[in-house]
């Protein structure tokens, strides 16, 4: 395993890039926040290189680089659609910014009335609650004690509204916790009651492998998004995968060059999904290393990655355990339904002190707060979160393919360390 690790490591751009402590010192950063945002592999950084050589217009030049452009830009929809398990005609790809976009996107195109009802869930971030409740109604499935997701609220919900809910909307795998949901249970059941299933897939898609046509049609997804910061690779790529029939039938809220067959005086033809959800001139870097990204993860293996986030996981937890103070949230005794999140406190010692000194005298990056998922986290810490900047909330470690028992002895260190301090 370790010279499997070491080999990982190597694939990492930026890893051994030196940064100034408080003390003046220089050393590279411990990077433990990778469900924020991963660094990209090196092999992306120079592949974006490398077609930034053919760059051109996409779509719209007879150029031979504008050609060359398009024809990866094309020709990617193919290689998502393989990546989530999504081979059939009745998907297309659209490309996004990020996560975020394209739930906004769904929820501006899919959303008809005020009156239409989504069912969502109290695990949610922002970006998978906000976009439904702005544009109608939303019912909310809850949490255990445990803080993993309630699948019997979901079935009730869904009983009590007789059919009238037209999406589910859930999160593969939440970046608070790290619990990884059972989509397919969960897409079973709102077929069953007329629904389609919306799945935020930001936090699951560098860590599981994803079949969206599942293993019988009924747990087929219907839509999954996520982005390419989550996977290695920077510039805000992403992407929706859906089905093209419902796609075709609405349009986002979101207009301009690319969408349309043509625009006269008085009347505007709008071609189908993907463009008609493509507006403007596309990210095509973001692009490129989104594909480059799943080539890599791919390469790695998704069985190689989550043996290894468990062992790190575990070995985390277990050093946690051992420190008087440290206060852990979940299920932390039972973690094979969770990918490398590690939600914490320190009892008296608020989360930003934490952070601030981890980072500040020791160059590990850990994220605190309430991680735009305020519900959630107030449910897990019993304190309603004041705001996205005041006191409270969470320390959180989330781990990447990269990371070693090493980085994992200089947190379980420096938490001692600071514990120390306080005592």
């Amino acid at each position: 395993m370790t010279n499997t690790v070491n080999f990982i490591r190597n694939m990492i751009h930026g890893l051994n890039t030196p940064v100034k402590l408080d003390d003046n010192r220089e050393t590279p950063v411990i990077y433990l926040d990778n469900a924020a945002t991963t660094p990209p592999f090196k092999q992306v950084v120079e592949e974006i290189e490398k077609q930034l050589l053919h760059y051109g217009s996409i779509g719209r030049g007879k150029g031979q680089k504008s050609e060359h452009s398009t024809n990866i830009y094309v020709k990617g929809r193919d290689l998502i659609k393989k990546f989530v398990g999504a081979d059939s005609d009745d998907y297309t790809v659209i490309y996004t910014e990020c996560t975020t976009d394209g739930l906004n996107k769904l929820a501006s195109a899919l959303i008809e009335s005020p009156d239409d009802i989504v069912l969502t869930t109290r695990m949610e971030h922002h970006a998978n609650d906000l976009p439904w409740r702005e544009r109608c109604k939303t019912v909310y499935a809850e949490v255990d004690s445990m803080g993993r997701l309630v699948l019997e609220d979901i079935f009730k919900l869904l009983e009590a509204h007789h059919g009238a809910i037209k999406y589910v909307c859930v999160t593969a795998a939440s970046n608070v916790t790290g619990y990884v949901n059972d989509i397919y249970a969960i897409a079973e059941l709102a077929h069953h009651y007329g629904a389609k299933i919306i799945v935020d897939g930001a936090q699951i898609v560098s860590h599981r492998s994803i079949y969206m046509l599942g293993d019988r049609p009924e747990e087929t997804i219907d839509f999954f998004v996520f982005s390419a910061h989550k996977m290695y690779s920077p510039y805000g790529g992403g992407a929706i995968v859906g089905l093209k029939s419902v796609l075709d039938e609405h349009i986002p809220e979101f207009y301009g060059g690319g969408m349309v067959e043509v625009v006269h005086d008085d009347e505007v033809i709008y071609v189908p999904s993907p463009d008609s959800y493509e507006a403007g001139s596309p990210n095509y870097p973001g692009v490129v290393g989104m594909l480059k990204a799943i080539e890599t993860l791919q390469f790695i293996g998704f069985g190689y990655i989550k043996r290894y986030e468990q062992y790190l996981m575990r070995l985390t937890i277990k050093g946690l355990l051992k420190l008087p103070g440290v206060v852990l949230y979940g299920d932390y005794e039972c973690t094979n339904d969770r990918v490398g999140v590690i939600p914490f406190n320190l009892q008296d010692i608020p989360p930003n002190i934490v952070a601030e000194y981890l980072a500040n005298n020791h160059a590990i990056a850990v994220r605190h707060g309430a991680f735009c998922a305020h519900p959630y986290v107030s449910r897990l810490t019993n304190e309603a979160v004041q705001g996205c900047n005041a006191p409270g909330g969470m320390i959180r470690v989330s781990f990447g393919i990269y990371n070693n028992e090493a980085d994992i002895n200089a947190l379980l260190s420096a938490v001692k360390e600071i514990l120390n301090l306080e005592s």
